[in-house]
């Protein structure tokens, strides 16, 4: 019969990281070997790698394995050295039944790459068992008018052995009246029947006792026995006739029990009891058949189920027996239908899980299919889902491979669950499904990748150190450690820009940390790169820009660029007394170095010892006249200046200036000391002021001379000069004499022009140098004008 035992084997997980399948297509007969049946396990059978072409260990490299249908273990490899051996004692009519010859078909597969090899073990018989009778004794009725050379069939006894070790003659004890012949049936049994030598005198002997003797061809040949009572009885001169020495009847193998097979009939020319039929079954040379016999209808039906499988052909022996102990025999031959009654199956021989990510043409699976119907019950088509990267490819003798169309992507997908169908072409189609899991397993093939490409961040100046001011992420659509992501700092190509020293990063989360305190007006902003790397092999990484913007807090009180307050000699402003009501006095001027709404400067007059005649402008600092002035003002006086910011807090600074009254700029002017604002220290002063009054007059003519050698040149001008306008030099002058940048802060040079009209209260003019260090000015300042 076909090897429809499975050999049973461990399934091994084993990755295919690329698979070059190689293909063999028998083109040539499988390797036969041949061994007896119960030869004890451990028997050296063949030399395997020698008789497929290896050498000694190639099979190890190669995965070699033996697969027979139904991975029942029959034999056993040792790929080291290529021996086979047998597994287990093997029994020929368990395997094969009556099937001769026995062949045991199994595969030789190699995994790497995928080679099949067909090759065949012939169990050969040997004489394990004695024949045996059905009964152990058989009962004939023998008429008296029996001729000689009648012959009278007996039950054939059974032997499980095939060929010359099955039965192969009988034997009757020695007597007078009888004699065996074996007879030869077309399926090779052997049956015996009695033949009558001499006829019988029931009144000289009405029963006899023989031995009926079996013998098999088997060395040392065995025998079987039982016992044959004949009885003698009154004549019966006519035996029973079938209508039909053959019948040839077709069954399916699904029929009911009980089910009508055929129905015989004989005849019997004798009357009354001796031509009453009767009618039995007789048992041929195998074991019980499925089959009764109504013994008066003659109808014979289904005792047992059918099964084409196990046997698709039966021969029955019908005897039709008379009332005088006459007896007619004939055949019926049942052939039994194949139906569909059997599911495809599969058997497994190679499952790998998990299969990398990335890896193109995989070998999934390695498997089998059997069907054990025939014809197109036994023609199958196996099958996957449509919508999987999966494919199957046929190999070998209904062997399938199980590969990928191409790479996986685990991203995508993690975890494929693929059911293989198989259905056979039978009506009903059956089909077998067998569903298998299969694991992509992840490659570092993603970079870390950022929430955003460009991150900005503020943090206030003077923060306390090791402060958080952000967290950069990134995430990874890897797994495991290929998606474990570090953070480190990349600094820009600025060799004066000391990262390390300014902020930090969590490797594990992305915080970042302000390592010291900021200084705005130092740092305003500042920019590095931060790396997420995975830890795949080979690690991938990606970066990010980080701009960290210096939030300004007033922390600069405002500094004031004049006058200065610093010097060891206080400055002093002359007023002219002619001065109408809003003549600029001076002009404060002063800076912050924070920056926005801090380093917006308003001005306030605080103290003055003529509170309504000096005010200044609260935005740009200009210390002006509210009302002429007269005699009676003092000749001196001292101004206390608030200059603040508008930040939160507020910070402020004050200024001091001393104002001198003059009649004209020409007047002779000693810087006065520094006093106190007191009108009772005025009047010891007026000594003082008798002087500089002399001085001033002594120097009048040289004055006076000069102011003439001027007006005849403005004389000469234009007829602008005419209309008592004064003209700037030659060459253009920026009317903006104080340059103002969109920040409020101003140049590091600056001057004032003071030009007067012709019908101008005073002629007096002055020319005012920069008296600040340029080294003492801030790069940037506020000039509120």
């Amino acid at each position: 019969m076909e090897t429809a035992l499975a050999k049973t084997s461990q399934q091994r997980q084993v990755i295919f990281l690329t698979i070059l399948l190689l293909l063999w297509e028998s083109g040539s007969e499988a390797i036969r070997y041949s061994v007896s049946e119960e030869t004890e396990s451990g028997y050296l059978v063949a030399n395997l790698a020698r008789d497929l072409g290896f050498r000694a260990g190639e099979l190890v490299t190669r995965g070699a394995r033996i697969h027979h249908r139904r991975n029942k273990e029959l034999l056993q490899l040792d790929a080291e050295t290529g021996i086979l051996f047998l597994k287990d004692k093997l029994d020929r009519e368990e395997l094969c039944g009556e099937k001769d010859p026995c062949v045991l078909h199994f595969q030789v597969i190699l995994e790497n790459p995928v080679q099949f090899f067909q090759t065949d073990l012939q169990l050969t018989d040997i004489n394990d068992h004695s024949p045996e009778f059905p009964l152990r004794e058989m009962l004939l009725t023998i008429p008296e008018s029996a001729q000689p050379g009648t012959v009278f069939p007996l039950k054939a006894a059974e032997d499980p052995d095939i060929g010359s070790n099955a039965v192969q003659n009988y034997t009757v004890s020695p007597n007078l009246h009888f004699h065996v012949v074996t007879h030869s049936r077309p399926d090779g049994s052997k049956n015996p029947e009695l033949v009558l030598d001499r006829a019988l005198d029931r009144e000289e002997q009405p029963e006899l006792t023989l031995t009926l003797t079996a013998l098999d061809g088997g060395t040392p040949p065995r025998s079987g026995t039982t016992t044959v009572r004949i009885e003698v009885v009154d004549i019966n001169d006519n035996a029973p006739q079938f209508v039909q020495s053959l019948y040839d009847v077709q069954v399916p193998e699904n029929s009911p029990l009980n089910a009508l097979v055929v129905r015989v009939s004989a005849r019997d020319l004798d009357a009354g009891k001796n031509g009453d039929v009767a009618y039995s079954l007789f048992q041929g040379g195998r074991a019980s058949q499925p089959f009764v016999i109504d013994e008066t209808t003659g109808e014979i039906r289904l005792s047992k189920e059918l099964d084409f499988e196990v046997t698709g052909y039966y021969n029955v022996e019908i005897a039709a027996t008379d009332g005088g102990g006459l007896s007619g025999k004939c055949t019926v031959a049942v052939q039994v239908l194949d139906v569909n009654d059997n599911a495809p199956e599969l058997s497994f021989s190679v499952i790998t899980s998990p299969i990398p990510e990335n890896s193109p043409e995989t070998v999934v699976a390695v498997f089998s299919v059997f069907d054990l119907d025939s014809g197109d019950n036994a023609r199958m088509v196996c099958s996957i889902q449509n919508e999987l990267p999966f494919s199957l490819k046929s190999t070998f003798e209904n062997y399938y491979t199980l590969v990928t169309e191409g790479p996986l992507d685990r991203e995508s997908r993690a975890e494929y669950n693929i059911t293989i169908t198989v259905s056979d072409m039978g009506t009903p189609r059956l089909m077998t499904q067998h569903t298998i899991t299969v694991q992509v397993s992840d490659i570092n093939d993603n970079a870390p990748a950022f929430t955003q490409s460009s991150y900005i961040l503020s943090v206030r100046e003077n923060n306390s150190p090791a402060l958080h001011i952000g967290t950069i992420r990134a995430t990874d659509s890897d797994s495991g450690s290929n998606a474990h992501i570090t953070y480190s700092l990349l600094p820009l190509n600025d060799p004066q820009l000391a990262l390390n020293s300014l902020v930090s990063i969590n490797a594990d989360n992305g915080q970042l940390f302000a390592l010291r305190a900021l200084d705005y007006e130092a740092l305003q902003s500042f920019e590095f790169r931060v790396a997420a790397t995975d830890q795949g092999s080979p690690a991938l990484s990606s970066q990010a820009m980080v701009r960290v913007l210096v939030l300004d807090d007033n922390d600069n009180a405002p500094f004031v660029l004049y006058p200065l307050q610093n010097s060891s000699a206080p400055c002093t402003e002359l007023l002219p007394r002619a001065a109408e009501p809003g003549y600029l006095v001076t002009k404060v001027v002063a800076v912050d170095r924070d920056s926005g709404q801090n380093a917006w400067l308003s001005f306030q007059l605080l103290k003055a010892m003529e509170p309504g005649l000096f005010s200044v402008w609260a935005h740009n600092g200009e210390v002006r006249t509210t009302r002429l002035l007269s005699e009676r003002d003092a000749p001196k006086h001292r101004l206390l200046l608030l200059v603040k910011d508008n930040g939160d807090p507020q910070r402020s600074a004050s200024v001091t200036l001393h104002v001198l009254l003059v009649d004209g700029f020409s007047q002779p002017y000693l810087p006065l000391p520094e006093v106190a604002r007191d009108p009772a220290q005025d009047d010891e002063d007026v000594l003082t002021l008798y002087l500089v009054i002399a001085l001033a007059s002594v120097s009048s003519l040289f004055l006076l001379s000069v102011l003439l050698f001027v007006g005849v040149r403005l004389c000469r001008r234009t007829r602008a000069a005419s209309l008592g306008v004064c003209s700037l030099p030659e060459g253009h002058f920026p009317g903006h004499l104080v340059d103002v940048s969109g920040t409020g802060t101003l140049s590091q040079s600056y001057q004032y022009e003071v030009c007067l009209t012709g019908d101008s209260g005073t002629t007096d003019f002055k020319f005012l140098k920069p008296i600040i260090p340029n080294n003492l000015i801030p790069d940037t300042y506020m000039l509120n004008s």
